[in-house]
């Protein structure tokens, strides 16, 4: 990856390594630790679940949607310039949040968030890429891998021990706080740009952007309105649409914003789709247990982040672990057992119910969280070292992009699930009486409490049950496709990862033919 200083030069790559460690490791956590404060912040503003869900759609949606132009500009302007001015956007969007009382204008500034949050994330993935070289950059990218799944693991635990303590306000003043620590390293990191970076993929931007947008809101909105309403069915087409014509678009450039060529690795294709699959298996249950387990299971929110440790606690540990298994085993087969971990973790998981104490819920949630740490640790390092050492960054931006990409969509997509399945399950409750969307749309904000309270109280403890089974029945069938996608992925991910490279395919087929004898045929 070609790069200009444009500063002076000081060489402090353990300084960067820790400003980009713990900024990239804050970004998720804001994503897994706000769902814990959302039952308590929609009760607080008698927000209805859609716009509740908003909160961590916007944030999630453009950091992943504006990932590619972040990169570009970053290129183009200056990455430390980028990452000061991602991390000051973030400061001042995440500590708005905390200030206001409209859940609409705290949707507006976590989406600007996002948008801050995909400047420091890029930038500082090529900070990190300019600040090491060979092995010492994939351990780099290593550490890196570890503090994104750290931060998704840990948000949840202690954002309830915020939420707990202080209140949903506190969890955005700690993201805020955190992210103005690191502005203070920013002195300490050199700048660079990319010499030959000629402007930003304006089209190409667009074009993404607006197919994840429509793809994202369709799912949102699918079970509000209806999957065969002509809004959700344009949104899906639009989606497909846009999607077509940016590839088109990228194949077209010189220099493309989104390097296509990388998708005819094999190996890397396998590295990019793991985040993907786990958004689905462990990502999902970050932000939907929390108000499984506040709403049905009755637990505090600090109870419920000290249980969502079960989960988490084996990502602490487990990426250094990892390495080490490394050694002794390949890539290959440490990430199918992880994906077979976390299937088998999910359907387990099925164990829970209303009532469950956590000793029953605890092997379960550590087995998804074993699965879990042993790929985190793997990671990033495999996807910047599955490509030549000079397509790096755009390695590193491509398998981030896809990893936000899939966590946009799985959230959106099994929230959307959770909603509906709910809603057919509660049917036309008894002693309700407003919509079932709506009554289904609150439970699965964790609200059943306050739901409960319009029914008359002879019934409300027979409600109560109605409304935790079928919000409980909807999770177990949840949890099944979980399963389902994480196993099927497992020999999937096995062999693509066992498959050699085009280069490596041309380079046996000529050793090859170098070995075999000449016929008599051939003979001159």
């Amino acid at each position: 990856m070609p790069t200009r200083p444009t500063g002076a030069v000081r060489s402090r790559p353990v300084l960067t390594l820790i400003a980009v460690c713990v900024s990239c490791g804050l970004l998720p956590a804001s994503l897994t630790g706000t769902s814990v404060a959302l039952p308590d912040l929609g009760a607080d503003l008698h927000a209805s679940l859609v716009t509740v869900q908003w909160v961590v759609n916007a944030y999630n949606l453009t950091f992943a949607s504006v990932m590619l132009v972040a990169g570009s500009l970053a290129d183009l302007l200056g990455r430390r310039r980028m990452f000061t001015l991602g991390l000051a956007v973030f400061v001042l969007c995440t500590a708005g949040c905390a200030l206001v009382s409209e859940v609409v204008l705290i949707d507006v500034l976590r989406a600007v968030a996002g948008v801050g949050a995909a400047m420091v994330l890029t930038a500082a993935t090529a900070l990190l890429a300019q600040a090491y070289d060979g092995e010492a950059r994939a351990r780099a990218f290593g550490f890196l891998g570890s503090s994104f799944g750290l931060g998704l693991a840990l948000g949840p635990s202690l954002s309830g021990l915020l939420v707990g303590a202080w209140g949903w306000r506190s969890v955005f003043l700690a993201h805020a706080a955190v992210a103005a620590a690191v502005l203070l390293l920013r002195p300490l990191l050199n700048e660079s740009s990319d010499p030959e970076a000629t402007g930003v993929d304006y089209p190409g931007a667009t074009t993404f952007s607006g197919a994840l947008f429509a793809l994202t809101l369709a799912l949102v909105e699918g079970p509000q309105m209806g999957w065969a309403h002509p809004l959700v069915l344009g949104l899906a087409v639009a989606a497909a649409l846009l999607l077509v014509t940016f590839v088109r678009i990228e194949k077209r450039r010189a220099r493309p914003m989104l390097e296509l060529s990388l998708l005819r690795e094999p190996k890397f294709v396998a590295v990019s789709l793991m985040p993907v699959l786990l958004a689905f298996g462990f990502v999902c249950l970050l932000v939907f247990l929390p108000s499984f387990f506040i709403g049905v299971n009755g637990m505090s929110s600090q109870r419920a982040g000290l249980t969502m440790l079960l989960l988490s606690g084996p990502v602490l540990a487990l990426p250094i672990i990892s390495g080490l298994l490394a050694r002794r085993f390949s890539a290959a087969v440490l990430l199918g057992v992880s994906l077979l971990l976390v299937a088998g973790g999910a359907a387990w998981l099925t164990v829970l119910n209303r009532g469950s104490d956590t000793a029953s819920l605890a092997g379960p949630l550590l087995v998804i969280g074993t699965g879990v740490g042993i790929s985190f640790g793997l990671l990033d390092g495999a996807a910047v070292g599955s490509v030549d050492a000079s397509r790096a960054g755009m390695a590193a931006g491509l398998f981030n992009t896809m990893r936000l990409t899939g966590e946009a969509v799985a959230i959106a997509g099994m929230g959307s699930v959770l909603v509906s399945i709910t809603q057919h399950n509660l049917r036309h409750p008894s002693a309700w009486h407003g919509g079932v969307g709506e009554l289904a749309n609150r439970v699965v904000q964790g609200e059943i409490g306050s739901v409960a309270d319009r029914v008359p109280a002879a019934q409300r403890a027979a409600f109560t049950a109605y409304v935790s089974d079928a919000y409980t029945s909807a999770l177990h069938t949840v949890l099944w496709l979980l399963a389902a996608v994480c196993a099927v992925g497992a020999p999937l991910i096995v062999l693509m990862l066992r498959r050699p490279a085009p280069a490596q395919r041309a380079a046996g087929a000529e050793a090859r033919d170098a070995k075999e004898p000449i016929t008599m045929g051939e003979t001159s």
